[in-house]
């Protein structure tokens, strides 16, 4: 069994923090990963930088230059996690862009995941329709989860199309905006996650964008299965450091 079908079968509210691989320091990537499992996260994302993160917020753009100029590529990146699983044991997601997974080499990306310990996809840029017709068949192969996404302009039967196709959980951004911090989720948010609940999907629904606080948190799994934070996250590494994960993990949980 995938460990991300595991994890959401075995727990209520799914906390999942995004990172970015290679940042604040290019060794970072293993020890902010260990910390985070150690203080309770449930679930990782490993942000590969991109020169061109369409989807992603100033703090998380930032983020990536950094870790880029660090040195960190794809093949850093696999080299770090090599043997993440012999210290690590919740779900991993690597989120990426397409661009440097075609270049490596799609097929043998995934391989990779598969040999390392990778759960699952996410690939922003990547259309719902290439993939299936092209390459669901070999994220199967791989035992990876292609994680899709929706957001409040997507329409019913376009997320009843997405989660036939899906394994694992839906991602529904909260917002069409970039990724990034408000203070808390509106009635328009809340009816939204509402909706999606509504439908009944097969898949589970993570909400990400937008979620910072116990607040932000409690109100985006009030309807879904958990929630992604990922600017919050990289803002406090960047403003404290990682030995303080614990602090930022604590203050999620708490009103």
């Amino acid at each position: 069994m995938n460990r991300i079908t595991s994890k959401l079968q075995s727990k209520d509210k799914i906390l999942s923090i995004y990172i970015t691989a290679g940042y604040p320091k290019l060794a970072d990537t293993v020890s902010v990963i260990q910390s985070l499992e150690k203080y309770g996260v449930d679930m990782i994302e490993i942000g590969l930088p991109y020169s061109d993160p369409l989807a992603d917020g100033k703090t998380i753009q930032n983020s990536s230059t950094q870790a880029l100029h660090n040195g960190m590529t794809t093949e850093v990146l696999f080299e770090q996690l090599q043997n993440i699983r012999k210290q690590v044991s919740i779900p991993l997601i690597i989120m990426g862009y397409f661009n440097p997974i075609l270049q490596y080499g799609v097929e043998a990306f995934c391989q990779k995941c598969n040999e390392i310990g990778i759960d699952g996809l996410i690939i922003p840029d990547l259309p719902v329709e290439l993939y299936e017709k092209q390459y669901k068949t070999l994220f199967k192969k791989y035992n990876l989860f292609n994680i899709l996404l929706i957001t409040p302009q997507t329409s019913e039967a376009r997320i009843r199309a997405i989660d036939r196709i899906s394994e694992g959980f839906i991602y529904a951004v909260s917002t069409a905006s970039v990724t990034g911090k408000s203070l808390e989720f509106g009635e328009n948010e809340m009816n939204y996650f509402q909706r999606i609940k509504n439908l009944k999907l097969r898949n589970p629904f993570l909400v990400g964008f937008g979620i910072h606080s116990a607040k932000t948190f409690e109100q985006a799994t009030f309807y879904s299965k958990g929630a992604i934070i990922g600017s919050a996250f990289i803002k406090f590494i960047t403003e404290n450091n990682s030995a303080r994960i614990k602090q930022f993990v604590a203050s999620l949980k708490s009103n």
